[in-house]
């Protein structure tokens, strides 16, 4: 690749991660004040309605996806006619989208209240507080076109650079509101209106950035079907992954409690901080993948699958090492004592299963990439469909605990028995020589800075303050730097050996040090 492009990667990801860095960090400050302000109930009313309107995402129907590919392909290619065509269609589509949307937010306004996890006093809040969040959904719809027409043209940093600027701002505003005595309506409408004013702002930008005609009269019914194919399966997949992350909140909201729902967030979104330093990095590999099958490179699809996955499975395992030895201190230092023994269970069920899936969160960017990502939405319906179905049948028995393994246990059976064997076989990888290659360095460097935690958490002292847990995880820290800067110092980090193939043998894999 060209030194430009090397800097244009180098900058999406660390952008991605200082984007997500502040998300983090304000989100663990934010949410303990939101929850100790509003309570266990209006908290937990937060989480069910933010879930409820989640299912929205359903009526994407694979557009973002669509543009994000096609944008590439038509960057690739030159094609502006392409990329005029399909971002007017996206927005005509979208716009259509969101006007439905928004009539069916006016519906499930008056049944929200009937969840009888909610009290009569908090229903018309309840009412409410949906009306806001689902209006603001619907005109994110065709809003967020730009978002995907930024990650098509690989400009993650422009995305990242708004999203620290709304993230920071939100929190400003978030706190100075229930400081002056405003409540929950307020504090939604801070969090649901500036991504508003963020997706406006991205439309200017990617506009100056592909400034290609748009209008009426460039929608095309070709480009519709053809997104509708590409977008098809992806709409299966993003069902799925509501019924997998959106249906947990709304099955523990109408079996147990609102208090009971916000017990089981505080260990979900832990693991969700950690989960999106991953997918933030992996978010690159879907483009560059779609940009190479655009071109017929087979041997650099190759190398983004093997040395993406590793680059993820560099980053997962340490952080998850770190939760499940230090997870009680997190959770004690963040929200306090008395969430420890409830919410500690959910964090270690729900860490197992998305440290797997993690772990190759490279793969299923790939197979967007190659528009070969049919198969992998049927089974992730499968494992939606069973998410929900084991998530109803444990948790009255069981609890939050048990809505934790109804999660975890189809995720954990997916990413076991079925990506990395269906990856190996679209891409003619040996299976075995692919987990060498992606996985067993990550582990081996992983295993210094587990031991250091260990032996911390035994011999040191168990931190029951922000300076301990810090000091703690900044020992951690700087072992795995020193691990991981010998892998990368040293080449290992970036290279990939021969990888045995299914079928005609093709030559050796060179390096990827020079796309990531």
């Amino acid at each position: 690749m060209q030194k430009l492009e090397k800097r244009q990667i180098i900058k999406n990801v660390s952008s991605s991660w200082f984007a997500l860095g502040i998300n983090v960090v304000v989100g663990f400050f934010l949410w303990p004040f939101i929850l100790h302000r509003l309570g266990e109930e209006a908290a937990g009313i937060w989480v069910l309605i933010f879930s409820i309107t989640g299912y929205y995402g359903i009526f994407d129907l694979g557009i973002r996806s669509s543009v994000v590919r096609y944008i590439a392909q038509a960057r690739a290619t030159n094609n502006r006619e392409q990329a005029s065509r399909l971002i007017s269609t996206s927005l005509f589509s979208y716009s259509c989208i969101g006007a439905l949307t928004l009539l069916i937010t006016l519906v499930v306004s008056i049944y929200v209240v009937d969840f009888h996890s909610i009290s009569p006093e908090s229903r018309y809040t309840a009412r409410w507080l949906l009306l806001m969040v689902g209006a603001a959904v619907s005109l994110g719809f065709p809003l967020g076109v730009s978002g995907g027409v930024l990650e098509g043209l690989q400009r993650f940093d422009v995305q990242n650079l708004t999203s620290v600027i709304a993230t920071l701002l939100r929190a400003v505003l978030i706190v100075i509101a229930l400081r002056s005595g405003y409540g929950l309506l307020m504090a939604a409408f801070i969090t649901v209106a500036l991504p508003l004013f963020t997706s406006v702002l991205r439309t200017v930008i990617a506009w100056h950035m592909m400034p290609v005609p748009i209008g009426f009269g460039f929608v095309d019914r070709k480009t519709l079907r053809e997104m509708a194919t590409y977008g098809g399966s992806t709409l299966i997949i993003i069902i799925s992954a509501r019924m997998r992350f959106k249906s947990d909140s709304i099955i523990i909201g109408t079996f147990l409690s609102a208090a009971a729902i916000t017990y089981f967030n505080i260990g979900s979104r832990i693991v969700d901080y950690a989960g999106e330093v991953v997918e933030n990095l992996a978010q690159v590999f879907m483009p560059m993948s779609s940009h190479s099958d655009a071109r017929g490179d087979l041997d650099r699809l190759h190398k983004i699958f093997v040395t993406g996955n590793r680059f993820c499975a560099f980053t997962i395992f340490p952080i998850s090492a770190a939760l499940a030895i230090l997870g009680k201190s997190v959770i004690r230092v963040w929200v306090g004592a008395k969430y420890v023994d409830p919410c500690y269970p959910v964090l270690l069920v729900l860490l197992f299963a998305s440290t797997l899936r993690l772990a190759q969160a490279a793969s299923p960017r790939v197979l967007f990439g190659m528009n070969k990502h049919h198969t992998w939405a049927i089974v992730t319906l499968i494992e939606g469909v069973a998410n929900i179905a084991l998530s109803i049948a444990l948790v009255r028995p069981y609890g939050i605990m048990g809505d934790s393994l109804g999660t975890a246990i189809p995720m954990a059976a997916t990413t076991i028995f079925f990506l990395p064997a269906h990856l190996c076989r679209q891409l003619k990888v040996d299976f075995l020589t692919y987990l060498r290659e992606a996985y067993l360095l990550p582990v081996m460097i992983s295993m210094p800075v587990t031991l250091i935690l260990l032996l911390m958490k035994r011999w040191w002292f168990e931190p029951h303050n922000y300076l301990g847990l810090l000091s703690q995880l900044g020992v951690a820290g700087l072992v795995y730097s020193v691990c991981l800067g010998w892998a990368l110092a040293s080449k290992r980090a970036t290279r990939v050996g021969r990888l045995r193939m299914q079928g005609p043998q093709l030559a050796p894999v060179e390096t990827l040090s020079q796309d990531v």
